[in-house]
């Protein structure tokens, strides 16, 4: 009975997230009330094993982070960057591509995605229409090499946020491991961009002078604040790397650095307050909840199970499934709940005795790779396709599924290939 309760109460919740019948942090905060509800009633899951299902180190890097944001967006940085980018492509669709989507994805191995695609995408969409060319590509490359980079560190990405908590994986650990694979997935989805619009990538600027007429120092309107910003994150990465022989985790280093850049900077407190974005955190917390109940009730037990001698046999084999379901899962529902369920199933697994050191950055290629193929699959594919909607040619569903699909699709190969591949070091 339980099981099937549990069960029930997590599909609901996930229903009403995908069909836009309910916010998203309500239906986590209610799915949470209900396996709060049923697991006391039923007796399989109390407060103290709610509170032990809490990835209180995951919620504290991103709360961290995320103030460092907040600090950081109105000083106008973000857009600062995009515009000396348009102004070094000199109009050329390709090497904007390159300049743009690429450098999205290298300050999403440090910020969530999400949040630069917000910031950058509306000063995307001007730099282009003042070229002349067809903003969809750029707008593309965005989401999908973001999606695809920003799982190669330890807090880029959600997922790998919460991985690196359950596992004890550190930054250097998935600088080590997660970032060479990824650096190539990162490549290989260059390549196909540059293949799938190769069309719209042809067509020359019609005013290519009109992108020099912008001013990228006006647009940095803090730039104190915004190097200040910059230290502190910089003297934050060094002791990312420095971590483990300094024996401190990465929420109290993320967490410490916000503290030291508030002290610094002293903004307004309410209003930087204003700009953490609360409402993930409290969908995080509610998933915690649902999928604590889960395990509770013993829903990933028969799984586990039946996986374990899979596991013990060929565990390449099993990773390249963990691989391809995590990434199916992600394209159709957020790569959050699928990695809070696979960090218990993981659980699980080791408890039967199965080596899941390699298992963890399975998990994370699924992730990172598979939201890629469909509009919904992350926040920034539905950031993108809504900010697209303010150009003459918003992206489709239909249109995102047949770009993002081969994008996902050739990653996951590639990951699964370099996972058999590097196996050995992955379970290091």
């Amino acid at each position: 009975m339980a099981p099937f309760v549990a069960t029930l109460i997590v599909v609901v919740a996930l229903a009403l997230i995908l069909t836009d019948k309910l916010n998203h942090t309500i239906a986590a905060a209610g799915g949470a009330a209900a396996m709060m509800g049923a697991g006391l009633i039923l007796g399989f899951y109390s407060e103290e094993q709610a509170l032990e299902a809490m990835h209180y180190g995951a919620l504290g890097l991103l709360l961290g982070m995320m103030v460092l944001v907040a600090i950081l967006a109105p000083t106008g940085f973000f857009q600062y960057l995009a515009i000396k980018a348009g102004q070094l492509s000199r109009g050329n669709p390709w090497r904007l591509l390159l300049l743009l989507g690429g450098g999205t994805a290298l300050v999403s191995l440090f910020f969530n995605n999400v949040t630069t695609v917000v910031l950058v995408g509306p000063i995307t969409i001007l730099i282009t229409e003042l070229l002349g060319i067809n903003p969809i590509p750029i707008l593309m490359a965005q989401a999908l090499l973001s999606d695809t980079a920003d799982v190669g560190t330890s807090v880029g990405d959600p997922a790998s946020v919460l991985v690196a908590s359950a596992s004890g994986y550190s930054f250097t650990d998935f600088l080590t491991h997660s970032m060479p694979i990824v650096a190539v997935a990162t490549l290989v989805t260059l390549l196909m961009l540059r293949f799938l619009f190769s069309k719209e990538l042809s067509e020359g600027p019609a005013k290519p002078e009109l992108v020099m007429t912008l001013d990228a120092d006006e647009a940095l309107q803090d730039r104190k604040t915004a190097r200040r910003v910059m230290v502190v994150l910089a003297i934050t990465i060094v002791l990312f790397i420095l971590q483990r022989p300094l024996h401190i985790s990465t929420e109290l280093i993320a967490l410490s650095a916000a503290a030291v850049a508030l002290v610094w900077v002293r903004p307004n407190i309410r209003e930087v307050l204003q700009r953490v974005d609360w409402p993930v955190l409290l969908f995080f917390t509610g998933l915690f909840v649902m999928v604590g109940g889960l395990e509770a009730a013993g829903v990933f037990e028969p799984i586990a199970e039946a996986l374990a001698p899979l596991g013990h046999t060929n565990p390449r084999l099993l990773g390249v499934v963990i691989i391809w379901v995590v990434a199916a899962l992600s394209a159709l529902v957020d790569n959050v709940p699928v990695t809070i369920a696979m960090i218990s199933l993981l659980g699980g697994l080791a408890a039967a005795g199965v080596n899941v050191s390699a298992l963890w950055w399975a998990v994370v290629f699924g992730a990172g790779f598979g939201g890629n193929a469909t509009k919904i699959g992350s926040g920034a594919n539905i950031l993108i396709a809504s900010l697209s909607e303010q150009t003459s040619t918003p992206i489709s569903a239909r249109l995102w599924t047949r770009r993002g699909l081969p994008v996902a699709i050739a990653t996951c190969i590639v990951g699964s290939i370099l996972f058999v591949l590097f196996y050995d070091w992955l379970a290091r």
